[in-house]
């Protein structure tokens, strides 16, 4: 685990901080979330794949695979958007009336807001999908607050994204996993003083950023508790959004250390 220093400041390879959005307030903290499944109560691509793709055997089998090694992600994650083939704003719309937010999840938004602690959405998913549902449970004001970093979507060739196996997943990188989000913390990681730094997650598109962050949130009874614990990352579990609150407000002003925190299963 990276260890903060306090204050922010100096350069990573030579690139001002102040290239480092979530560094332009001098936050304490900086919060890392991914979406789906952790500031959802369900994944929305699990929920496209299971409804409108090859289903849940499938698809569990596919991230059973991705967690012990078998296939990445990248891989196991374009099978199932390839199996939706349902026309894009159709699975906007169909998302936007099955996807719901964690209860918990707008009242510590306002407290990081209030706080000064940015919140950096780092998502396996897409851009518009994303966006839509943060805007329809959140508020689009919401939104504009958040950083957003994910894969996108782009149409086949021939076709528009909004007509029958019209779209396809456009990846944010070139790495095993579609989106490394570990490549959006690191440079936060490798200043010589920083914020503390948080993540949350619930799965297999979390791993890269397991290691990453001074205190990792995993949902519990998900597959990113399996791979800590086989990994020996350390960690503590999260119900929902409450829970973070607490562990976060208490850390931020200095109540409890992160290694303190860091529970693993509670």
């Amino acid at each position: 685990m990276a260890q903060p220093n306090g204050t922010v400041n100096g350069t990573v390879n030579g690139t001002s901080n102040g290239t480092l959005p979530a560094l332009r307030t001098q936050p304490k903290a900086i919060f890392f979330t991914d979406f789906d499944g952790t500031i959802t109560l369900q994944d929305s691509n699990d929920f496209m794949t299971d409804n409108l793709g090859y289903g849940v055997e499938l698809r569990k089998k596919g991230n059973q695979d991705v967690l012990f090694g078998r296939r990445t992600f990248r891989d196991s994650f374009q099978e199932m958007m390839d199996s939706v083939k349902t026309p894009y704003d159709e699975c906007i719309a169909t998302l936007l009336k099955n996807v719901q937010l964690d209860p918990h999840f707008a009242k510590f938004f306002a407290w990081t807001r209030e706080n000064n602690v940015p919140v950096v959405v780092l998502s396996g998913g897409m851009q518009p999908i994303i966006r839509a549902l943060l805007a329809h449970l959140v508020g689009e004001d919401a939104v504009q607050h958040m950083q957003i970093v994910s894969n996108d979507v782009k149409p086949r060739p021939g076709k528009s994204i909004n007509e029958y196996d019209g779209w396809d997943i456009s990846f944010h990188d070139e790495s095993d996993f579609g989106h490394d989000k570990s490549l959006e913390i690191k440079p936060y990681a490798a200043l010589p003083e920083r914020p503390i730094m948080f993540y949350a997650g619930d799965g297999v598109s979390d791993l890269s950023a397991a290691k990453e962050t001074d205190l990792l949130f995993a949902k519990a009874g998900r597959d990113l508790v399996t791979y800590c614990e086989k990994e020996n990352v350390p960690f503590v579990t999260f119900e929902d959004f409450s829970d973070i609150h607490k562990v976060v407000a208490d850390v931020v002003e200095g109540k409890i250390s992160v290694k303190e925190a860091a529970k693993g299963r509670l």
